[in-house]
C-alpha cells in the first residue's frame, strides 16, 4: 500500500489564511513571520495542507523507500501556540535554540507564544540553517 503524502503545497492564499487567524496578536506576528521568513529564506510563501505556510522545498527519499516533498522552513499560527518548522539532525539547531528566547519543543517543531519572546535574529539563523541543511542534504529537486 503506497504512503499518501498529507501535507502537500498547494494553491491555497497565504494571505486569506492569515486573515482567518482569530487572535489579533497572533495575526500581527503571523504578517511579521511571513516577513521574517521570506527574507531569510529567499523564498515566496506557500499554504502546505490547510495550516502551514512553508518557504521553499525539497524532495526527500529516506533509505526505507520512502519519499515525498516538504518545505525548507515553515510556520504555522495555531490556536494555543505557533508552531515553527525548521529541518531536524543537525547540531547546529540545538545550538541556536540555546539563545532563541522562550520557546518549547517537539519532535520536529519549536512553539512559541508570541514573537516578543524570542530573539528575531536568531529565528533568521535558525531558518538559513534549515535551507542550507535541507538543501544539502537532500538536492535533488522537487518534481514538476
Amino acid at each position: 500500500m503506497a504512503y499518501e503524502q498529507k501535507t502537500k503545497e498547494n494553491d491555497g492564499s497565504v494571505i486569506e489564511f492569515i486573515e482567518s487567524v482569530d487572535h489579533p496578536k497572533k495575526k500581527e506576528d503571523a504578517y511579521r513571520l511571513l516577513d521574517i521568513f521570506t527574507e531569510a529564506s529567499g523564498y515566496d510563501a506557500k499554504m502546505w495542507g490547510p495550516s502551514m505556510i512553508g518557504f521553499g522545498s525539497y524532495h526527500y527519499k529516506y533509505e526505507t523507500g520512502h519519499e515525498g516533498d516538504s518545505f525548507l522552513a515553515g510556520f504555522s499560527p495555531r490556536k494555543s501556540k505557533i508552531s515553527l518548522y525548521f529541518a531536524t539532525g543537525d547540531p547546529t539547531r540545538e545550538k541556536l535554540l540555546k539563545d532563541f528566547g522562550k520557546h518549547t519543543t517537539g519532535k520536529a517543531c519549536v512553539y512559541i507564544n508570541k514573537l516578543d519572546d524570542i530573539n528575531v535574529d536568531v529565528l533568521k539563523a535558525l531558518i538559513k540553517q534549515s535551507v542550507d541543511f535541507l538543501q544539502e542534504m537532500y538536492p535533488e529537486k522537487v518534481p514538476e
